[in-house]
């Protein structure tokens, strides 16, 4: 299936409004309660695509397109529309604040109990979480610059007033969700002896090399980023003298939440008491990878175009980029550790904090790996090794392949891979996480990868795989009831499914958005040259030139006008042609082949009065 962004975002739009404002007013709903994560992604569905496309674009009234409009008729007028975004922003925010006046990230109904048959508490259903953190980054980023241009173009004082105060909400929203990404990072030193050691140097070690060796190993490759972390970070006293000695393995990246014991931030920002952390100090791969994904947008070019940090939050920003940075060096150098085959390829990937194994983790090592390929432009070799990666996780999950009778696999899609939040035993019974978009987050990859590839081959067969994972993805659209043409009915590709309690998933929903949003930085961007082609170009180019040349060396009679018209327009031809050689070689030949016919036509009329003469 061919993946089109704007009409399948036209797509999810009237969706949207059929389910959430189907009486013309924003409906929340009463499934579950209210969770911050939820709430985010589903007003994401909207803002993402408004701030990120200029073509759906919500800000500027005079500026929204006819389609768009159509889209969101429910929601009201053109005028309507942003009004209402406004409204709904400021209620979002209002709604997850707590009575000291700080903002909520909390988990809500996402947490749920290891122990089905106990409860967790309020207390933990209040807990923040990682991926609250991170989502509030990118909808605070994508509402203040909403608010910089529709601030503009309105003039009802009560939407004003609305304004300012959603804008101060907004502006304490990020800055908190900064702080709060800045004290759930955490550095996780180890000896190779402890289980944890021991399942790393399995990893690592693929079954070919010593635990001393995969240590010594360990040490050279990772030398520079240790004395990185030993010198730029804060750490308490036993990780850090854990962290000098060489011997010692680690692992850096993001709890689940606020670390246990993590001191809080000095900020000059009203956001409230910065509350006590619960998650024990060690990295999750899952939320690593989410929080990696909201602190990038801090960088976007839109952000700094519209300046849409003060200079506290950019001060923030610069601690969490030099955390991005680290944690993308280290993941990258753990995927592709030895000088044979890389740890990643050797799927299921083991974690060593959980000490889980699974295809999902695979993925987001991966997904680690893409940022990390991104950042400092790949080579041609990691980009083919990778694409290889991304085509065996989708072959293992059954995606591109058919589900076998009492497959394993179908539990990466239903009910997904659970994971154990460390330290929430302290509040109240355990609580895990689950992880069901394994389908999004690998089409996401791999049109990221698809963007990132200057390879034809590698390229083309990107696009195929991002293609049939979408029309995997398209299928579980809902087809009737609560939420039609959203996310998520896995029983529509994978009948023996077990299904959801939910009515629809926002966390689905969301991802697609945003697979759609990449999706269209994929087209945007130029085509693939080929140095072939270009080549072949070039002597088409020569030739049809040298023929104009001496086409126009020939007389032209006042009777015959439409022979010097048929010339211009060659000529004009030719040079757009010359234009489009660097860019794009294969419309330059397209065009000179029409010329070059053009120019035989204009010689045989030609030869053919001379010889009736």
């Amino acid at each position: 299936m061919q993946i089109k962004p704007r009409q399948h975002l036209l797509d999810i739009w009237q969706a949207i409004s059929r389910h959430s404002f189907e009486s013309g007013a924003w409906e929340w709903g009463e499934w579950g309660g209210r969770s911050s994560v939820a709430d985010a992604e589903r007003l994401l569905c909207l803002m993402y695509p408004a701030t990120e496309i200029p073509a759906f674009r919500l800000d500027d009234p005079d500026t929204t397109e006819r389609d768009v409009h159509a889209a969101l008729k429910n929601v009201g007028g053109r005028v309507d529309i942003p009004a209402k975004l406004v409204q709904i922003l400021a209620e979002f925010m209002r709604t997850h604040t707590t009575d000291d006046k700080r903002p909520s990230f909390a988990g809500g109904y996402y947490f749920v109990p290891a122990d089905p048959e106990r409860e967790i508490t309020e207390e933990q259903r209040r807990l923040g979480v990682v991926d609250s953190f991170s989502m509030s980054i990118t909808l605070c980023l994508a509402t203040l610059g909403f608010l910089k241009i529709y601030e503009g173009k309105t003039r009802r004082g009560e939407v004003r007033g609305l304004i300012d105060e959603l804008r101060q909400a907004t502006e304490a929203r990020l800055t908190a969700a900064m702080v709060s990404l800045l004290r759930s990072f955490t550095v996780n030193a180890f000896d190779a002896e402890e289980p944890q050691g021991r399942t790393l140097c399995s990893v690592l070690g693929q079954g070919r090399l010593s635990d001393r060796v995969v240590v010594e190993r360990f040490q050279r490759r990772f030398a520079a980023l240790r004395a990185t972390i030993g010198e730029s970070f804060v750490l308490g006293v036993d990780i850090a003298d854990r962290l000098k000695d060489e011997n010692q393995l680690f692992e850096c990246g993001w709890a689940w939440s606020l670390v246990k014991e993590a001191p809080p931030v000095e900020t000059s920002e009203q956001i409230g008491p910065q509350p006590d952390g619960v998650a024990r100090p060690i990295p999750y791969l899952y939320f690593t990878v989410v929080a990696l994904d909201g602190i990038q947008d801090l960088f976007s070019d839109r952000t700094l175009t519209l300046g849409l940090l003060n200079p506290e939050q950019q001060r923030l920003a610069e601690a969490l980029r030099l955390r991005w940075e680290i944690t993308q060096q280290y993941w990258s150098g753990i995927a592709r550790f030895g000088d044979t085959t890389w740890p990643l390829e050797d799927i299921p990937w083991r974690t060593t904090g959980q000490r889980l194994e699974s295809e999902y983790f695979s993925l987001s090592i991966a997904s680690i790996l893409v940022h990390d390929l991104v950042r400092r432009r790949a080579t041609d070799d990691d980009l083919t090794r990778t694409v290889a990666v991304m085509e065996r996780l989708a072959e293992r999950a059954r995606i591109v392949s058919r589900m076998t009778v009492g497959d394993k696999a179908i539990a990466l899609h239903s009910p997904g891979i659970r994971l154990p939040l460390q330290g929430s035993s302290e509040t109240g019974n355990p609580m895990q996480w689950t992880m069901g978009d394994f389908s999004v987050q690998l089409l996401k990859r791999s049109i990221q990868l698809c963007t990132l590839s200057r390879n034809i081959s590698s390229h083309d067969r990107l696009l195929r795989l991002a293609e049939r994972i979408f029309d995997h993805v398209w299928k579980r659209r809902i087809r009737e009831g609560v939420g039609v043409g959203l996310w998520d009915n896995v029983q529509a590709v994978y009948p023996a499914a077990p299904s959801g309690e939910s009515p629809l998933s926002w966390s689905i929903t969301e991802r697609v958005t945003e697979c759609m949003v990449a999706g269209r930085q994929l087209y945007v961007q130029p085509p693939i040259r080929s140095n072939e082609l270009a080549a072949y170009a070039s002597s088409l180019l020569s030739e049809a030139t040298h023929l104009l040349g001496n086409e126009q060396l020939e007389p032209t009679s006042s009777h015959d006008a439409s022979r010097g018209i048929a010339l211009k327009s060659v000529e004009v031809k030719l040079n757009r042609a010359r234009e489009l050689l660097d860019r794009q070689p294969g419309s330059a030949v397209a065009l000179t082949v029409e010329i070059l016919g053009e120019l035989d036509g204009l010689a045989l009329a030609r030869h053919t009065a001379s010889r009736g003469v």
